[in-house]
């Protein structure tokens, strides 16, 4: 397994995913609501600037890395996933919204891994609406945690507002990758043509080549 800062980068990414979700077991008693909000924000928040971090420093470096490359959507999708379920805990979110995001998370790893197979992968490639479904969905799930006014907007309306954007950008981004794929698909499931069984062989006549 290599070791480099771009991989330690993503490692913290996951170590930092027990933070978020802890913060909000923590008693009362310890810890008041906006203070749990607000630590859960800056962490997920520190978290998701590793993801840029790592990225960057990964090219730059020229430290990319096949198992970067396994691990890094690896962390990003357990951060959304694990910040989706406590907000889903919190009834800050419709279970629909966490339903689709997560969903389709597990779909297009599904589809990519099995592209990989059939030497398609670049027809799944990351476009531009995943990019800008992510973006969306790490601006909106930092407001949701934080869960308050901040400066002159209501975090938790806005947050919801980009929620539900980046759901839809979901399900458009999914059908992009899907129609990318179905062409590939449709020709490893269809029915080969031709002779079912082998022609008899008549005594004497020669093979076929």
């Amino acid at each position: 397994m290599p070791t480099n800062l771009p991989i330690l980068l993503t490692w913290l990414r996951i170590v930092l995913i027990p933070l978020v979700v802890g913060v909000f077991f923590v008693p009362d008693a310890w810890m008041s609501g906006p203070a749990k909000n607000t630590t859960a924000t800056v962490v997920f928040v520190v978290a998701a600037l590793t993801d840029w971090l790592d990225g960057w420093l990964a090219r730059r470096w020229n430290q990319t890395s096949s198992f970067g490359a396994f691990l890094d959507p690896v962390a990003d999708k357990l951060m959304v996933t694990a910040a989706l379920m406590i907000l889903l805990q919190l009834s800050r979110i419709n279970a629909l919204v966490a339903l689709v995001i997560v969903g389709r998370e597990i779909a297009i790893s599904a589809l990519r891994e099995w592209m990989a197979q059939l030497g398609a992968s670049a027809s799944v490639a990351v476009h531009w609406l995943g990019k800008i479904k992510t973006i969306v969905q790490m601006v909106a799930i930092p407001m949701l945690l934080y869960d308050a006014w901040f400066v002159f907007f209501d975090s938790h309306q806005l947050g919801t507002w980009l929620i539900w954007v980046a759901a839809l950008m979901t399900v458009w981004s999914m059908a992009y990758y899907m129609r990318r794929a179905y062409p590939r698909i449709l020709a490893r499931t269809r029915p080969r043509r031709g002779r079912r069984f082998p022609r008899r062989v008549i005594d004497g006549e020669p093979p076929s080549p």
